[in-house]
């Protein structure tokens, strides 16, 4: 890891492997991604994207490898790795019984950060929830409750984001909400991989691409070209 000591990446990665029992979830994956850029990660379920991703958000601890956050050692500085990176997962979890504006102010008072209706209520009418603020989550949709997900990813105001599937069971709304985040975090500097199965979407969002396969960093390239090699055969073939 001595020369990553050197880099100015935001995110940079050298031989991260995984493992869950006998079984490689990911094998010598390298990354590297400066600052305002985004990578579009793709493969087919059970290829190692979330793992990835849970990794570099300090969720998993690699079996081998190891990776740096904006220069912090994301294996020897636990702290400042979650002050730098968020994480968007599967699972939206909010807190049912509670309003949309509570679950934000518990998430606000977690991070030490103003938990005021006046801070807040904003970032609802950004997810379109502001006239939904004060109704409990329960009576919420899927995609009203991602959205929520979103609104807590924002308020951690994180260098590196990172997007686990980020259209999944998002309406309308948050579909558009997600096309114009992305080239916002981007103009303002920060990093974003993109884990998703919605390659056309992301190829226009992000600049890099990679698609991973059983594991290994399988294909490589600007995030325009993904898609094309995604439907290769080449790609089919491999683990038949």
């Amino acid at each position: 890891m001595g020369s990553m000591r050197e880099s100015n990446l935001a995110v940079e990665a050298q031989g991260l492997c995984r493992r869950y029992g006998r079984s490689w979830a990911l094998v010598d994956v390298d990354l590297q991604l400066p600052s305002g850029r985004a990578l579009l990660l793709a493969g087919r379920n059970g290829s190692g994207k979330s793992t990835l991703l849970r990794v570099l958000a300090g969720a998993l601890k690699p079996d081998r490898g190891g990776f740096r956050i904006q220069g912090v050692d994301g294996l020897g500085d636990r702290h400042g790795l979650r002050a730098r990176v968020g994480l968007l997962g599967h699972a939206s979890y909010t807190y049912d019984a509670l309003s949309a504006l509570q679950n934000l102010q518990v998430a606000a008072r977690l991070l030490g950060k103003p938990a005021g209706r006046r801070e807040l209520l904003p970032l609802l009418e950004e997810l379109e929830l502001g006239k939904r603020a004060d109704d409990p989550v329960h009576t919420f949709s899927a995609g009203m409750r991602r959205r929520i997900a979103f609104a807590r990813l924002l308020l951690q105001d994180p260098k590196v984001v990172l997007l686990d599937e980020p259209y999944a069971q998002l309406d309308p709304q948050g579909f558009r909400f997600v096309d114009a985040l992305i080239p916002r975090l981007k103009a303002e500097g920060r990093t974003v991989i993109v884990a998703s199965h919605h390659l056309e979407e992301g190829a226009q969002l992000c600049d890099d691409g990679m698609i991973l396969e059983g594991g290994r960093v399988l294909w490589s390239g600007p995030a325009r070209e993904l898609p094309q090699h995604a439907v290769s055969p080449a790609v089919k073939a491999v683990g038949r």
